[in-house]
C-alpha cells in the first residue's frame, strides 16, 4: 500500500493545518489582550474617608496604563493596593485571574519604580542591579550576564562601578529602571518617576519608557500628575477623583472627546462656553445636561477685516477683545473675552504671524466639527 496521499487527502490535511494555525492565532491575541490585573469593587478607608471607593478596572497584558488624578484623587493607594503595601478594606484583587490581596508585596512578582528611585547609597551600580537577581537566589555567572546586559541597554554599562551619588537624575532613574526590569516581572509598576527630573530630561525620560515599553512588553501601571507624560506614554489612561474613575479611555479619546467637564479641564487646557450671550453652532445636537467645549488649539485667531477661509460655511465665526498675550516659546496664547466668555486660544509661533496685544479687537474661528460636548 502507497504512503502517498491523494490530491483530495492533501487537500483535507491542508485546510486541518490551516484551520489550527489560525484557532492558535485567536488564541494568542485572546492571551494578550487577556485581563492580567483586575480590581472588583476595591475601598480602602483611611478613618472615615475613602481614599480608595469601589473602583473596578482591568489591565491588559502588555498594556501601559496610566493613573492620573490631582492630589487626593486617590491614583497613589490604587498603586499601592496593588503593590501590596496597603490591603483593601472590600472587595479584590487579582493578578493572573488569581487573588493577591491578601498576598504581601514581597510575594508578588513586581518590579517598582520610586520617584526618589530607592537606590542603595552603599552599592555600586552593578550591585544594586546585582541585588533583586541575588535575593531570587539565581546563580552569579547568570547574574552578571544580566547585569552586563541591561546596562548595556540603559546606557550606562561605562558606570557599573560608580555609587549613586556619582550619578546625575537621569543616570540615577535609568538604574532604578534597570533594577525593576530585570528580573523579567509580568508587571512594571511606577510612581511618579519622572517627578523629579527637569522638564527637558524627563522628555527625554519618556521616549527611554516608551522604548523600554514597546521592548519589553511588560504590563505597566504608571501614576502621574503630568497630563503631557500621561498622553506621551498611555495606551490607555484612567482619570480618577475623590478615590473614584472618572472616565478611562485611550489618550486620544479623552483629550479629544472627553465625557466630562472635570476631565476636559484636567487634561489639558478647554473652553467650556456657558452664558457667553451668543449660541454654539455646531455638526450635531446638543445633549441636555451638557455644555459646548473647546480646545484652545481648535481656535483661529486673526484680524476682524482678514479673509475668511474657504470653508467659511463650515465655521463659526465671533469678535472679541485681546486681554493678554503670553509668549510660550513655540507657542502663543491669548487670552480673549467674547461677550462674557473669556476663550484661551492657542497657536503656533511662525514667521509672518500678525501678533495681538491686550486691547486689539480679534476675530476667532472654529470649525463646527470640533465643538465637543461635555457633562457639567
Amino acid at each position: 500500500m502507497s504512503d502517498a496521499l491523494t490530491l483530495e487527502e492533501q487537500e483535507g490535511l491542508a485546510h486541518r493545518n490551516a484551520t489550527r494555525i489560525e484557532r492558535c492565532n485567536l488564541r494568542n491575541f485572546a492571551l494578550e489582550k487577556a485581563a492580567q490585573i483586575e480590581f472588583r469593587g476595591v475601598t480602602k478607608l483611611y478613618g472615615p474617608i475613602a481614599a480608595v471607593d469601589n473602583p473596578s478596572l482591568t489591565v491588559h497584558r502588555g498594556e501601559f496604563l496610566t493613573i492620573l488624578g490631582p492630589s487626593g484623587s486617590g491614583k497613589t493607594t490604587t498603586l499601592m493596593l496593588l503593590a501590596g503595601f496597603v490591603a483593601p478594606n472590600t472587595g479584590d484583587i487579582l493578578i493572573g485571574g488569581k487573588s493577591v490581596a491578601a498576598v504581601p508585596s514581597y510575594r508578588r512578582d513586581q518590579g517598582i519604580v520610586f520617584q526618589s528611585y530607592a537606590l542603595f547609597p552603599h552599592l555600586s551600580v552593578r550591585r544594586n542591579l546585582e541585588f533583586p537577581l541575588e535575593m531570587r537566589g539565581i546563580k552569579f555567572t547568570e547574574r552578571a550576564k544580566r547585569v552586563e546586559r541591561i546596562l548595556k541597554r540603559v546606557r550606562l554599562n561605562d558606570l557599573g562601578d560608580r555609587m549613586p551619588s556619582q550619578l546625575s537624575g537621569g543616570q540615577q532613574q535609568r538604574v532604578a529602571l534597570a533594577r525593576a526590569l530585570i528580573a523579567d516581572p509580568p508587571i512594571l509598576l511606577l510612581d511618579e518617576p519622572l517627578g523629579a527630573l527637569d522638564r527637558n530630561l524627563r522628555e527625554q525620560m519618556q521616549v527611554e519608557l516608551k522604548g523600554l515599553h514597546k521592548e519589553f512588553g511588560i504590563t505597566t501601571v504608571c501614576v502621574t500628575h503630568d497630563q503631557d507624560e500621561a498622553l506621551t506614554l498611555s495606551d490607555r489612561i484612567i482619570v480618577m477623583r475623590e478615590g473614584r474613575i472618572e472616565e478611562a479611555d485611550a489618550p486620544e479619546v479623552l483629550y479629544d472627546r472627553p465625557a466630562t467637564r472635570f476631565v476636559a479641564k484636567f487634561l489639558g487646557e478647554a473652553n467650556i462656553i456657558e452664558d457667553s450671550g451668543f449660541k454654539i453652532h455646531s455638526d450635531t445636537t446638543q445633549p441636555s445636561g451638557t455644555l459646548p467645549m473647546l480646545r484652545p488649539e481648535r481656535i483661529c485667531i486673526a484680524a476682524p477685516a482678514a479673509p475668511k477661509r474657504a470653508d467659511a460655511d463650515q465655521r463659526q465665526y465671533v469678535t472679541g477683545t485681546v486681554a493678554d498675550m503670553i509668549y510660550a516659546g513655540p507657542l502663543r496664547k491669548y487670552h480673549v473675552h467674547v461677550g462674557s466668555s473669556l476663550f484661551v486660544v492657542r497657536e503656533h509661533v511662525a514667521s509672518g504671524q500678525q501678533i495681538f496685544r491686550s486691547g486689539d479687537e480679534v476675530r476667532l474661528e472654529w470649525l463646527r466639527s470640533d465643538v465637543r460636548f461635555v457633562a457639567t
